[in-house]
């Protein structure tokens, strides 16, 4: 019987480690956040795992192939590991509609759990649109952050921040109590 032990930070991509500009998928247009290398080697010093869910529904659009995703989920992980962190899956979703990985549907998060047995009320999600909180609440993530300047946490299931580097704050004040 598996056991489901290990905690994880589920990250989305565009928005949260990359400055998002609407499908990207060059290089050259891949600008990382404010803050997310901090994040990461925090999380990472923590014990946790590094997991990315990210919708891509460029692939299916036509914009970009499944290729042109790899070449630069390769590019970003070796820069993170450049900075001594390991990424440790990235799942990504290149439908439109109509499948159980596209969030705000939980698939991708819940294959992540299942792969490495990850408890999910013992892990945090950080994404820039509501669709990826959905997905965390949806799957059974407890800790729930919106990247957002504009969005307000009217009920307490998620948290708001304006930038990543609150997330320290955040974590370390848990440490406390």
């Amino acid at each position: 019987m598996k056991t489901y032990e290990k905690k994880a930070l589920f990250l989305d991509r565009d928005g949260v480690i990359n400055e998002d500009f609407g499908y990207v998928f060059k290089i050259e247009d891949f600008k990382f956040i404010d803050g997310i290398f901090e994040i990461l080697k925090e999380f990472k010093k923590r014990d946790f795992l590094i997991i990315i869910v990210t919708n891509q529904s460029g692939i299916q659009r036509g914009y970009y192939t499944t290729k042109d995703f790899e070449i630069l989920a390769d590019y970003m992980k070796a820069e993170f590991k450049k900075r001594d962190i390991d990424i440790d899956k990235v799942y990504f979703c290149p439908h439109l509609s109509g499948c159980e990985c596209r969030k705000p549907n939980p698939g991708m998060i819940l294959e992540a759990k299942d792969e490495f047995g990850i408890d999910l009320s013992k892990s945090y999600l950080i994404g820039d649109k509501l669709s990826d909180i959905e997905a965390g609440k949806n799957a059974g993530v407890k800790n729930l952050f919106l990247l957002s300047k504009e969005e307000k946490s009217v009920n307490r299931d998620f948290h708001c921040i304006k930038e990543l580097k609150e997330m320290l704050n955040f974590i370390r004040k848990k440490d406390e109590k």
